[in-house]
């Protein structure tokens, strides 16, 4: 891949990340003709088709996901040094790349904006995903720190906890477990449960603390957000193990309520996790060490918030 060009590159991971010509020629104000003009010269190159076609649908090949881990790398690198020359020259700012586990956008978004005010030359990027994409941007080093429950395993990573995630199951106000003052998870055993899919961080936690408990659920139904699985709750369609973060105004307003379980809430931690061997820029430096100092507060700040809105909802015009 030596006679393979910056321009090249860019055009294939464009068309790699939409699955699209026609959409990567869009993001890059390019005819579709110039990108697969790019793109069949980067195959040429390569020696091997990077894409397939059948009908309307695109796809890479094993060869097109091998080149793309390299071209995110390389366009990775490439940003590390510019920022890193800009530092050398006294330049303020940056871009810093974040990456957020989805139970944790309730509160992200609130923790950016303080850090952005204190840091307005800094280029904040949020992406918000489940635990199993997070994970791969992580490896593939698509982000530069990640907002998550428990860091992955399967390589090496710096995690520094910077506030408590309390975990709670809960239900309508008129289910008949909500008037039990208390449950012990084995009398869950046969409720209709509502649960997070494959992958996610808050059903890994719901199965650890069932299988602690030798209780096995005979009753699930799979869904992919909270939102969805809240909506579900309050319709009476079962109960649900959740991030306490994510009910502050549903609680207040009682439309749902924590059931008093036995073992519950079940308290994790959040982590700021980048790889052990990345090499931080000032931008991240600096974010870590304001989600050390101000992570914990501002959560609860936002928590009080939802609490307070619901006790003083704003009146409506007429």
């Amino acid at each position: 891949m030596k006679n393979a060009t910056m321009r090249q590159l860019r055009v294939f991971e464009a068309v790699a990340r939409h699955l699209s010509f026609s959409r990567a020629a869009e993001e890059l104000h390019l005819t579709q003709p110039a990108v697969s003009m790019q793109v069949q010269s980067l195959e040429e190159i390569a020696g091997l088709p990077l894409f397939e076609q059948v009908g309307k649908k695109v796809s890479l090949t094993s060869g097109g996901i091998e080149l793309l881990r390299h071209a995110r790398l390389i366009a990775q690198q490439l940003r590390e040094a510019g920022e890193a020359l800009a530092a050398i020259r006294g330049v303020r700012g940056g871009r810093l790349l974040i990456g957020v586990v989805s139970t944790a956008k309730y509160f992200a978004p609130r923790l950016l904006m303080a850090f952005g005010t204190l840091h307005p030359d800094v280029e904040l990027r949020l992406g918000v995903h489940n635990r199993e994409i997070i994970v791969r941007q992580l490896t593939d080093n698509e982000i530069d720190l990640a907002i998550m429950g428990s860091p992955p395993k399967n390589f090496p990573t710096v995690a520094e906890v910077f506030a408590e995630h309390p975990l709670v199951i809960i239900a309508a106000p008129d289910h008949p477990l909500a008037r039990k003052r208390k449950i012990l998870p084995s009398d869950l055993a046969n409720e209709p449960f509502l649960i997070r899919e494959q992958g996610s961080g808050t059903r890994a936690a719901m199965e650890r603390f069932f299988a602690e408990h030798q209780t096995e659920l005979s009753d699930t139904l799979e869904m992919t957000s909270n939102e969805t699985i809240k909506q579900a709750v309050m319709a009476g369609m079962g109960i649900s193990f959740i991030s306490e973060h994510t009910i502050g105004l549903e609680v207040a307003a009682r439309r749902l309520v924590r059931l008093r379980v036995e073992g519950t809430p079940v308290v994790r931690q959040w982590h700021l996790v980048h790889r052990t061997e990345k090499r931080l820029l000032p931008a991240a430096i600096a974010f870590k060490a304001f989600m050390s100092a101000n992570g914990e507060r501002l959560i609860a700040a936002q928590e009080n918030l939802s609490l307070s809105f619901s006790k003083h909802p704003a009146e409506s015009s007429t």
